[in-house]
């Protein structure tokens, strides 16, 4: 099994994806972009292509090749990254949650949370 490895390309790459998501937010018209078009459509639309694609994801995990599988989480990202857009949330407020979240075990965090 391969490790994930650095994440510096990956950084690099989300940082570039959100600069141009943020690009075609202020500006870009929905006729000529997709992201312009998901944001005008509001949140409801950008969570639906999250379920979506997400969906896809994991239908490519269950079976198929590698490339699929990362061009399926490609897809989650991007999607991802405009619905947050979407929201008004930002990249650091994301980071802040997953900082929040270092040095705790999954089964413990969720186990903490509200309704469980």
């Amino acid at each position: 099994m391969t490790a994930l490895a650095s994440s510096d390309r990956l950084a690099a790459a989300l940082a570039h994806l959100a600069e141009t998501i943020d690009a075609r937010a202020a500006g870009s018209d929905s006729a000529k972009s997709w992201t312009a078009k998901l944001l005008a459509r509001g949140p409801g639309a950008c969570a639906d292509k999250v379920a979506e694609e997400g969906g896809e994801f994991a239908q490519a995990v269950r079976g198929e090749s590698e490339a699929r599988v990362a061009g399926e989480a490609a897809d989650v990202v991007y999607h991802v990254l405009v619905a947050l857009r979407s929201r008004g949330v930002s990249l650091d407020d994301v980071a802040a949650a997953l900082e929040a979240r270092q040095g705790t075990s999954g089964i413990d965090e969720k186990a903490g949370r509200k309704g469980n």
